[in-house]
């Protein structure tokens, strides 16, 4: 059985790493909220582009235009296929990044991916470290992403992203990361992104059964040409996601972290109480085994 100074010291320590926890927990909040702001300002500009690509597929220039000089919608033969992954630099997150690479295994076994034919590019020292060590070509990583990232601060990385791709590095490309639901919540989500098909926007951008169809010819005057257009604005629209992803994932990553810190303070709260509880247990029975000598004691004198 435990001494009293040992139960004394537990529940010093522990009390200790209640008040870590709890300090952990409210940065963890106010990191959350603040990326919640910020992230909204940018939602605004994100659905501001995908209305715009929205109507060009609308107007249908997806079909006017010559896929063979627009790298992001040209459909080639996926000899490797590319997984952007967004995890997390550190722990302390609860389960963030073990699900993010669960179902980021459970996909790529759904679609037949071998080492021999995955290029990893991973946002995150946990999804790189995980898929360095299984031996994956790691063609992209990028470490040290802050609270609430800024487009100017990913901006290499999210050009890179889209040069890997218009150089053949890999030839489809999928964006996996957790997607933010609320504070205690968060989903798996897969996104293919490249190449980009009409399909796919209109998926991205939702369903809507009364959206008129509109006639590019009374819309859109095109200069200098439709190849032209969208080899502008399509590596904006990939771009903005795979910046969009990152966001989302950081805020989702707040809040994994608030929780799991949330929980372990918690958890250091009840073993505090169970502890106590001990250490009054046993200093009652050391008392009372004090006052069983003493009284002995008595009657043998007496």
């Amino acid at each position: 059985m435990a001494s009293l100074q040992d139960i004394q010291r537990r529940i010093a320590s522990t009390k200790k790493t209640r008040q870590i926890t709890s300090a952990m927990q409210m940065v963890s909040t106010a990191k959350l909220s603040q990326i919640q702001r910020f992230g909204s300002g940018y939602s605004a500009y994100a659905a501001r582009l995908e209305s715009i690509v929205e109507h060009l597929v609308s107007a249908h220039l997806f079909d006017n235009a010559d896929a063979a000089h627009i790298p992001l919608i040209n459909q080639r033969p996926i000899k490797k296929t590319g997984i952007l992954v967004v995890t997390s630099d550190r722990g302390l997150v609860g389960s963030y990044n073990a699900n993010i690479i669960k179902q980021t295994n459970a996909l790529m076994e759904r679609l037949g991916l071998t080492q021999d034919n995955t290029a990893i590019l991973a946002i995150g020292g946990n999804g790189a470290d995980f898929y360095k060590k299984l031996g994956f070509d790691i063609v992209l990583e990028h470490r040290g992403v802050s609270d609430v990232p800024s487009y100017n601060e990913i901006r290499d990385v999210v050009n890179t992203v889209t040069s890997l791709y218009d150089s053949e590095v890999f030839d489809a490309l999928h964006v996996v990361y957790n997607h933010f639901v609320n504070r205690l919540t968060s989903e798996f989500r897969d996104v293919q992104l490249l190449p980009l098909t009409a399909d796919t926007l209109h998926a991205m951008g939702g369903t809507n059964e009364d959206k008129a169809e509109l006639d590019v010819q009374s819309v859109y005057d095109i200069e200098p040409d439709t190849t032209a257009v969208l080899n502008v604005v399509l590596p904006q629209f990939a771009q903005s996601l795979v910046y969009e992803a990152v966001l989302d994932a950081k805020t989702a990553e707040h809040a994994a972290s608030s929780t799991a810190m949330k929980a372990a303070t918690d958890n250091a709260k009840d073993l505090i109480g169970r502890l106590e509880l001990q250490f009054n247990r046993a200093r009652q029975a050391e008392i009372t085994t004090e006052i069983t000598e003493i009284t002995g004691g008595m009657a043998a004198l007496g």
